[in-house]
């Protein structure tokens, strides 16, 4: 049973994709657009947007820095001033692997921002708005983009994994605040996906998928009316399976798998 509406068309819905100048959230956007839905894609680069929206004739392109929220707010307010919006997706995000012999409090800083209150900002500008649209009878969602990284701690992630962590729990938390008023709540849970932030990794990524396969899998949650979206389901069974051992099992064999 779906824990959501079930999106079953996406002809004229009103998208704002946060975090879409690249990887998953652009492959989401392009994903979105040839379905029929009217697509914003925000960023801080306006260059990257501008590309997006040259490639997808009929979207929008709004840049933003998620840490600034007067320019959330302003972006906010002048796509509902257009159109009340039927699906919001926070998918920005910072990664930086790190270490606590490597700690470096700028980077531990700049992951809350981006990660953690940007999508606190997003929140505060958008989610009036959906409850008011819900209460018209509107069909309105929310969704979260955090990581299995927050679903345990894991090497070298000291920065990032804590912060999708507490998306995880956002999420969880706005499901049971704006479900029963009629907005739908979700959260998406990637393993490996291959954008320019992975990239960044020294490791052998195991069932790295493109951001083309990821979008296909979100936008099928979404359809399908799942709370959580986790992909690729070989990689993420295992972790959640490995959520549930005890700490005594779980660090030597994290170690062991890891190496680190």
């Amino acid at each position: 049973m779906p824990l959501n509406p079930p999106i079953t068309d996406w002809q004229g819905k009103h998208v704002w994709l946060i975090g879409a100048s690249s990887g998953i959230g652009r492959a989401v956007a392009a994903l979105l657009h040839a379905r029929g839905a009217l697509v914003c894609v925000s960023a801080r680069q306006q260059g990257l947007l501008d590309d997006f929206v040259q490639a997808h004739p009929g979207s929008q392109a709004l840049a933003l820095d998620v840490t600034d929220p007067r320019t959330i707010a302003t972006a906010a307010q002048r796509l509902l001033e257009r159109a009340p919006l039927d699906l919001v997706c926070y998918c920005a995000g910072h990664y930086r692997p790190m270490s606590a012999d490597t700690l470096e409090l700028p980077q531990l800083l700049q992951h809350q921002r981006v990660n953690v209150e940007g999508a606190l900002h997003v929140l505060a500008a958008v989610v009036p708005a959906l409850l008011q649209a819900a209460r018209a009878g509107r069909a309105a969602h929310v969704s979260l983009v955090a990581s299995v990284a927050g679903w345990r701690g894991l090497p070298q992630s000291l920065a990032y994994g804590p912060t999708k962590a507490a998306l995880i729990n956002l999420a969880e938390s706005l499901f049971l605040d704006l479900r029963p008023k009629g907005v739908g709540v979700s959260l998406v849970n990637p393993g490996f996906v291959d954008t320019p932030l992975t990239a960044q990794n020294q490791f052998s990524m195991p069932a790295l998928i493109t951001p083309e396969q990821a979008a296909a899998a979100i936008v099928r949650g979404w359809e399908r009316g799942h709370f959580e979206v986790q992909f690729p389901r070989r990689f993420t069974g295992v972790l959640k399976l490995m959520r549930c051992l005890p700490y005594r099992w779980y660090f030597p064999l994290v170690h062991r798998i890891t190496g680190l």
